[in-house]
């Protein structure tokens, strides 16, 4: 049985409650008419709509993603959402690690593998972002922060064979750009990526249960130019998945192939 192609819409902090509802709506209807096995459409609203997100897309395949979750299952952490209560609300996935919040948040690889065995302990499928700035890229040190950011977030991480790891590789200069990377750079990175997975993991467990997808300015006409089955096995997507017939004609892309 092949692995699933994921498509991952991470909506940020860009709709309202009503509005993420309403999306999750729209995306609903049109894929139970479409969407076909192989494919994992998994939504990422904001928290404060999970719960309006995971009620509209109910009774679908559709599948409800947090953009973050705290490494302690309770506690006074004020402002913080546990995995518990994210399982509550239907989360099946977590990003964990995002550039974002690495840089505005100062999340560390140290806190960010708490978060990825945190995740695995209540049976949460981790989506962990990686991925070089600008002026990494610009003096050859891509392949290095990839190998420093993977080898940090992983240290000590086991997987058994009913747990998954999703990679997310996203060059952090290309987010919001509108300019995605050449895609001969992105199979690179998914190289240099699979590459130390050995370090960390049996090969049953690389074949079967860890992906590595692409991130950065995707959309319906240049998402398939990306995934490769066994390279490159799907798309988080951002901006282009704000829109339900933008976000629709990006699946489609990926359906016909």
């Amino acid at each position: 049985m092949s692995k699933k192609t994921y498509i991952i819409a991470n909506w940020k902090m860009q709709l309202t409650n009503k509005e993420a509802a309403d999306l999750a709506n729209s995306l609903k209807h049109e894929s139970i008419k479409t969407l076909k096995q192989n494919i994992e459409l998994i939504l990422c609203p904001s928290f404060a709509a999970l719960s309006a997100v995971a009620e509209a897309i109910k009774k679908s395949e559709i599948k409800l993603g947090a953009q973050n979750v705290f490494y302690h299952e309770k506690g006074a952490y004020t402002g913080e959402t546990s995995p518990s209560q994210l399982k509550e609300l239907g989360v099946d996935y977590v990003i964990i690690g995002h550039s974002e919040r690495r840089q505005y948040q100062k999340e560390t690889n140290e806190e960010i593998n708490q978060k990825i065995k945190v995740c695995l302990a209540n049976d949460l499928t981790p989506i962990l972002c990686v991925g070089e700035t600008f002026e990494e890229r610009q003096i050859g040190k891509t392949d290095l922060i990839l190998i420093q950011q993977i080898t940090k977030a992983l240290q000590d991480v086991k997987l058994n064979n009913n747990q998954n790891l999703i990679i997310a590789y996203e060059p952090v200069w290309v987010i919001g750009s509108g300019q995605a990377v050449e895609p001969k750079e992105a199979q690179h990175a998914s190289a240099v990526i699979r590459g130390l997975l050995p370090e960390f993991f049996s090969h049953e467990i690389i074949k079967n249960n860890i992906s590595i997808i692409y991130g950065g300015s995707v959309d319906e006409s240049n998402v398939m130019d990306f995934i490769k089955p066994g390279v490159i096995d799907g798309a988080l997507v951002g901006g282009a998945s704000l829109k339900a017939e933008k976000f629709l004609s990006l699946i489609r892309a990926v359906e016909t192939e």
